[in-house]
């Protein structure tokens, strides 16, 4: 017995020394940078000067964070509407029994194969461009004038919309793994007690996918506050107001930006802790609200 409780010891200490070097030590020290007054992530501790809650004040009376939450939100909230109901609707049709629903599969999942970069330049170059873009020459086609959709009032939707084409696909396929768990006697019956597909989507398939709606939630919300690439790509020369969401605020904190070298490690730990508090609050919400967390029969 002891010989058995040495081995699994061996075999998890291991994996424990990597868990707690690679996640909760960057973890532990970046809370407590963000309640110290640091130039550099690198700088050493005994250079470190205690600011309380000074970062935190100083992030939250920032104009440009609050603009870069607001950005965050307004992604979370309409994109989330959007990315997931044309998720869950492309998951019901192709789990109705349609013909070539592989196919389909595979050509709505295609975006998330493909890099970011790749993608985002694809949109940027062939879809939004003014001269040769795919949307202005449809918009010519039926002789309307074209739209700048790369100028300061379009750039953050144009964005949104390059963003939710590639994430609809991963949301699917989550969404369809839950539906294809549930029997299918049961809309059987219900076609039998008369129901149509309106009412068995109501009746059976949503509540039975409250835990499925739970964890893409989750995941939209941690992909939302890591929503950095789609930024930069957008507006790869510096920061701009109409693309800017809080980890670039974050970069440019803690690494300086254009125009600005300045360098407070310590208030980008902050954003931070401020970021992952958030998707704790968020995950706590959807427990509360959907509390099944396993289809049960």
């Amino acid at each position: 017995m002891k010989k058995n409780k040495a081995m699994i010891v061996c075999f998890i200490l291991p994996c424990l020394i990597a868990l707690a070097a690679v996640y909760l030590y960057p973890v532990v020290r970046t809370v407590l940078m963000s309640f110290f007054a640091i130039d550099s992530v690198t700088a050493d501790m005994s250079g470190w000067t205690f600011y309380g809650l000074g970062n935190y004040s100083r992030i939250f009376n920032s104009s440009t964070y609050r603009l870069a939450m607001w950005n965050m939100l307004r992604i979370w909230l309409v994109g989330g509407i959007f990315t997931l109901s044309f998720a869950l609707l492309f998951a019901v049709i192709l789990t109705s029994g349609i013909r070539f629903k592989k196919f389909f599969r595979a050509a709505i999942y295609l975006p998330n194969v493909i890099s970011a970069v790749a993608l985002a330049t694809m949109w940027i170059q062939y879809i939004y461009n003014s001269d040769y873009g795919m949307l202005n020459r449809i918009l010519g086609a039926f002789g309307l004038k074209g739209v700048k959709w790369l100028g300061t009032d379009m750039k953050f939707w144009a964005m949104l919309g390059a963003f939710i084409f590639g994430a609809v696909g991963y949301y699917m396929l989550i969404f369809i793994s839950g539906i294809e768990r549930i029997p299918q006697d049961l809309f059987e019956a219900a076609t039998i007690d008369g129901a149509n597909k309106v009412q068995q989507f109501v009746k059976i398939t949503l509540p039975l996918l409250k835990g499925i709606i739970k964890t893409n939630i989750t995941f939209w919300s941690v992909h939302t506050t890591a929503f950095f690439l789609w930024s930069k790509m957008f507006s790869p020369i510096g920061t701009e107001s109409t693309t800017i969401v809080p980890v670039i605020y974050l970069y440019d904190t803690v690494f300086g930006s254009q125009g600005n070298a300045a360098r407070d490690a310590g208030a980008g730990a902050a954003v931070g802790v401020t970021l992952a508090v958030i998707i704790v609050l968020i995950y706590a919400v959807m427990n509360g609200l959907l509390r099944d967390d396993d289809l049960e029969f």
